[in-house]
């Protein structure tokens, strides 16, 4: 489901002005040392490859949000174990002049069961990567991967 019902429900009260919107990134991880892997998604909707990621419904507990995101886009079981990144996105306009602007929660997840395939249409690919020859992605994407990756046991916040 691309755009969620609440969100296109708002749309019809507000036309394209900006609408601010809580989203997720799950980085699902799974394995040890130099064979850990990352779950890489590749987006139906400009080919770009990221980690899971989706907006919170309302009500939606953000962590129960990153897992479910897991599941729908990738055909993933995964648990968030911790909120790694707490971020605000600059303001994005959509093709069809939607704005938008996201806090993003960044999740560092551990992966439970499943192989990972295109579940829901929103990507056209879904697979493991390993940690030490991760593809190319955007630098802002790359750092929510490396945030999740940290040790660090409290999350990071922009200023």
């Amino acid at each position: 489901m691309p755009t969620p019902d609440f969100v296109l429900s708002l749309r019809s009260r507000i036309g394209n002005d900006p609408l601010w919107l809580t989203g997720v990134t799950a980085v699902v991880t799974r394995g040890e040392g130099a064979s850990r892997e990352a779950l890489i998604v590749r987006r139906a909707d400009n080919g770009a490859l990221t980690p899971v990621t989706g907006i919170v419904d309302p009500g939606e507990e953000p962590a129960v949000a990153a897992e479910r995101e897991v599941l729908e886009e990738a055909d993933v079981v995964a648990v968030a174990e911790r909120l790694a990144w707490v971020q605000v996105l600059p303001e994005t306009t959509y093709a069809n002049g939607d704005r938008a602007q996201y806090l993003d929660l960044v999740f560092a997840c551990r992966y439970v069961s499943g192989e990972p395939s295109p579940a829901d249409g929103e990507n056209t690919e879904a697979f493991w990567a390993r940690l030490d020859a991760l593809p190319e992605m955007h630098p802002n994407m790359r750092a929510r991967v490396e945030a999740a990756l940290s040790d660090e046991s409290a999350a990071r916040f922009q200023r």
